[in-house]
């Protein structure tokens, strides 16, 4: 942390009537007001750039660009205002949590340190009442036994002394003790925390995971809501606000089906007597829509109409009462006219033909997405008992590698076609820790190369965040290195650095190859080594549940479990891909995951893996 809470504040006191003065238009006369407007989604720290700057929404590389910018004011800004400035941005510079559980565990912490701040806060505020409690107990005492007798009770020269003394001295003392604000300590606290907090972004990431899981492993929204997931040792429900938080980001993104679905979670739980402060009339507005968006016109009626029950001043429910039962009469009167019914079947064949194009295209990507839940959920897993009968566990030791001939190491077939084989046992958990250790603070949201332009970029099928690791970092990865060269007999002096990933909430990376394809021949000119030719992949990690790496083309599937490898050649030995090797990391359902891969480049294997006559050699 760059600065304690105190400072922090103190330095927005220095920094505000420097810009209110220097800056036109005072763009940050406001600046120690900023946690006050500070707008939903932004955290602190972004929120004082965003100010400043004048940004919408700055990225990860908003602070260089500000930087940039306050020097072309010919550097009228003193040295420790840019140093607060650039310490607030790299504070922040962490952002998409809900992509990594390794990261989100530090927010675990946060929040621990902010329980013990707000308790310390508490309790001052209880020793307070409990001081001016003592003294309005023992003043009603003493006024009530003075107000009896008056002028006797001021007769006695000491009464009316400590009367003087009391409403010149004493009051003023209680005054201040009333108002004295317990609260610096815990405001401070929280604002330096804040700047390490989740953006509506992470909220809206992790929702949407819940409804890929669902989705996925066809889950109920009941079944989700009273937390009984397979494998879960940390059961929590979920209140009448989780679920109507769910049903309004599904009804931002106009999906109407989860709309509904958690929107009637959301009533069922309040119909059972859960005390909520979302109402049902809210639900039920939400509800009832998302179902007439769907075409269901009479439930949608009905709803509204139990809606009107429990507030029948609603506008809007009203003319929607009016509005329904017009379609409903308007369809019922299609139904009874031939000729109505003539013309709407000839409006549908006409819709039809014009979108039969679009459904063809659409058809193609609905297997590979059926078949990739399918293996995510265990189903449909093509292996006959032949092909299973051919598959074995051995000793191996590389041909008689020098370091595996005494202590070969445990290898097992996982698939025949394309031939995945697991290593058991193949990395320590010692290892594991260091080198998650090592790749935690790197860890950075994972990219995909855009097939079109090249460009590294975030996409919504990866959620993950990953990390580079080299020797350089630790000797442990050149050890790590060898040994995979050692039992694939691959050199390793072209291959990728050891990337390092952890899965966020539902956590994925849907279809894909690791190769570059034919329309994509420059995928990886930059590196000079050729395609990647093979992938070596470590579980570090058991899940609970779901997190299976999948190839739906061969209908494989292949769990985690912690210690193990899994190795597949890219390419045929021709050089040519092998587009069965398509696969997929499915969602986590329960757990955390940590993998680690290399991956495996052409140069430098001519003489280690000779070049195949055939096409599919």
């Amino acid at each position: 942390m760059c600065e304690s809470a105190r400072s922090f504040q103190t330095d927005l006191q220095k920094i505000q009537p420097f810009l209110t003065t220097r800056w036109p238009g005072a763009v940050c006369r406001n600046i120690t007001d900023y946690r006050t407007n500070q707008p939903p989604g932004l955290s602190s720290g972004h929120f004082l750039l965003h100010r400043v700057s004048g940004f919408r929404r700055p990225d990860d590389r908003s602070g260089t660009h500000f930087c940039s910018r306050m020097l072309s004011i010919r550097m009228e800004l003193p040295c420790w205002c840019l140093l607060l400035l650039s310490c607030l941005q790299s504070l922040s510079a962490h952002h998409d949590f809900y992509t990594s559980i390794g990261q989100m565990t530090d927010l675990l912490y946060t929040e621990k340190d902010l329980v013990t701040s707000l308790k310390d806060y508490i309790k001052a505020e209880e020793n307070k009442l409990e001081q001016v409690k003592k003294w309005a107990d023992k003043l009603d005492t003493l006024s009530a036994t003075a107000t009896q007798d008056p002028e006797g009770f001021l007769g006695h020269p000491v009464n009316a002394f400590k009367l003087m003394k009391r409403l010149n001295t004493e009051w003023g003392d209680l005054e201040s003790l009333v108002l004295s604000d317990t609260t610096d300590g815990f405001i401070s606290n929280l604002t330096i925390q804040r700047q390490h907090f989740p953006t509506d972004e992470d909220q809206t990431g992790a929702a949407k995971a819940l409804l890929r899981l669902q989705d996925t492993y066809r889950l109920d929204a009941n079944t989700i809501s009273t937390g009984d997931l397979p494998g879960v040792k940390h059961k929590s429900q979920m209140t009448v606000e989780d679920c109507y938080e769910l049903g309004k980001i599904a009804y931002s993104d106009v999906d109407y089906y989860h709309t509904e679905l958690w929107m009637a979670q959301a009533l069922k739980q309040l119909d059972q007597g859960e005390e909520s402060t979302t109402d049902k009339v809210t639900v039920l507005d939400y509800l009832s829509y998302s179902i007439y968006q769907q075409g269901e016109i009479e439930r949608a009626l009905e709803y509204t109409k139990r809606l009107l029950e429990l507030d029948p001043e609603h506008q809007r429910a009203k003319g929607n009462v009016k509005y329904f039962e017009f379609q409903l009469e308007k369809l019922k009167k299609e139904a009874e006219d031939p000729t109505e019914k003539k013309k709407e079947r000839g409006k549908r064949e006409t819709t039809e033909k014009a979108e039969k194009p679009k459904k063809k295209v659409a058809n193609k990507l609905v297997p590979e997405r059926k078949k990739y839940e399918m293996l995510c959920r265990g189903e449909g897993i093509r292996m006959t008992p032949r092909r299973q009968s051919r598959l074995f566990c051995r000793y191996y030791d590389n041909n008689h590698n020098p370091k595996y001939v005494l202590s070969p190491v445990k290898q097992q077939d996982e698939w025949d076609r394309p031939y995945i084989v697991r290593y058991i046992d193949i990395i320590a958990d010692k290892e594991i820790e260091r080198v998650k250790q090592l790749a935690k603070p790197r860890l950075r949201r994972a990219t995909i190369s855009n097939p079109i332009t090249g460009v590294l970029e975030t996409a919504p099928y990866r959620i993950s965040k990953s990390a580079w690791l080299t020797g350089y970092e630790d000797p442990l990865i050149d050890i790590i290195n060898q040994r995979i060269e050692d039992l694939t007999g691959l050199e390793m002096d072209t291959a990728e650095e050891l990337q390092v990933a952890n899965y966020g909430v539902g956590g994925q990376y849907e279809p894909h190859f690791d190769f570059g394809r034919k329309d994509e021949p420059d995928a990886f000119k930059e590196l000079g080594t050729g395609n990647r030719i093979a992938t070596w992949l470590f579980y570090m990690s058991d899940v609970a549940a779901g997190g299976a790496t999948v190839f739906p083309d061969v209908g494989a599937a292949v769990w985690p479990k912690k210690g193990s490898a899994v190795f597949w050649y890219n390419l045929f030995a021709s050089g040519e891909g092998d587009y069965s090797t398509r696969h997929a990391a499915c969602p986590v359902l329960v757990g955390n995951k940590w993998v680690s891969n290399k991956w495996i480049h052409e140069r430098g294997q001519e003489w280690r893996r000779p070049c195949g006559l055939n096409e599919t050699d």
